[in-house]
């Protein structure tokens, strides 16, 4: 399922790209939830309740007092792994896009063979962050979390907790299957209920982690595994 965002202050030109997208998603078989956004501020502070909610974003420049850019700016130091597409009616804007990592731009009014090479590039740069991003479903709602930003995973009876600095996501599932899915990735287990990030360890004191501002218990069996993951985080870093 993939998460697309539609932000623009002409309620015109959302409708007429969110037709298209459909168009092309629904000709591909491709899942999708479209969101749409009437202004930089209105996307922001929806962002603040539903962070790595959104896969893919198409930011129109040209707004009111939040321009694209500045929200651009703002959405990129907090989700590295946001793709944005600046949507514009001006070339001159095109290198500026460098600075926040923009996929690409899309003129205005959008063209059906623009908007398919956009896509295309979206999709092979999913593919390619896959190994870096753990992705989970809450509800109806799809998230694509960085590795970078996870601190741990917690079991809590029949759901899985994933701690960010910022958040905690909540899932269906059992943590023996997480650290499965995510072997070889610089995770550990400490404890029958806690998957660790290896390097969101600041300290290990005697049966104790501490994992950004959290303390946490290392069961016995888990002990060994987990002072060498820390000791070989230490080494690499």
């Amino acid at each position: 399922m993939l998460s697309i965002g539609i932000c623009d202050d002409s309620q015109d030109n959302r409708q007429s790209l969110r037709w298209l997208l459909e168009s092309i998603l629904e000709g591909k078989n491709i899942e999708h939830t479209i969101f749409e956004f009437s202004s930089g501020e209105t996307l922001l502070q929806w962002d603040q309740k539903h962070p790595n909610e959104i896969d893919l974003l198409f930011l129109d420049i040209e707004m009111g007092s939040v321009n694209g850019m500045e929200t651009a700016s703002q959405l990129r130091e907090k989700h590295s792994a946001l793709q944005i597409v600046f949507v514009t009616g001006f070339s001159d804007y095109v290198f500026d896009g460098y600075r926040v990592g923009a996929l690409g731009y899309l003129m205005k009014p959008a063209k059906r063979d623009q908007l398919e090479e956009i896509l295309s590039r979206f999709l092979v740069k999913l593919c390619q962050d896959a190994q870096e991003v753990y992705s989970c479903r809450d509800g109806d709602s799809w998230f694509r979390i960085p590795h970078k930003e996870i601190l741990y995973f917690e079991s809590d009876r029949r759901k899985v907790n994933c701690v960010t600095k910022d958040r905690t996501y909540s899932f269906y599932g059992k943590l023996d299957e997480v650290a499965q899915e995510l072997e070889g990735a610089g995770f550990v287990r400490i404890h029958q209920r806690y998957l660790v990030r290896s390097a969101a360890i600041r300290q290990l004191c005697g049966n104790e982690v501490q994992v950004g501002d959290t303390t946490l218990p290392i069961s016995r069996s888990y002990h060994a595994s987990a002072l060498l993951a820390l000791t070989r985080t230490t080494l690499e870093g």
